[in-house]
């Protein structure tokens, strides 16, 4: 069994203390009480078991801190520059050439500059 702190058992025993009152007022009125007693035993006990209720809502652990946020931090580019040209840059182009005066046809050629 794990030993338990001062201020948990100073906790538990008022609170203990505190249900055993409730218990005691809240005993039935007798008639030569009248209507009152009843109304004041019933008060007696209300007031009492809320402070009960209050006291243990109120001891419990304070909730955990949120996490944390990772804050993102984005690095400015970085600029390259493309490498030097080590020659011609070609392609290939589609030509017309020319068969006879009236038929053509397309024949790839290739381009440098």
């Amino acid at each position: 069994m794990p030993a338990l702190s001062l201020s948990v058992l100073a906790r538990k025993g008022i609170c203990a203390a505190l249900l055993g009152a409730a218990v005691l007022s809240a005993a039935p009125a007798s008639a030569r009480d009248g209507r009152n007693g009843a109304l004041i035993g019933g008060a007696a006990a209300g007031v009492i078991g809320g402070l009960a209720v209050g006291a243990l809502l109120n001891g419990a652990a304070p909730p955990s801190p949120p996490p944390a946020r990772r804050v993102y931090v984005e690095e400015e580019p970085v600029y390259m520059a493309p490498p030097p040209r080590r020659g011609p840059i070609c392609h290939y182009e589609r030509r017309k050439v020319w068969l006879d005066e009236v038929e053509f046809t397309y024949r790839r050629v290739e381009v440098c500059e």
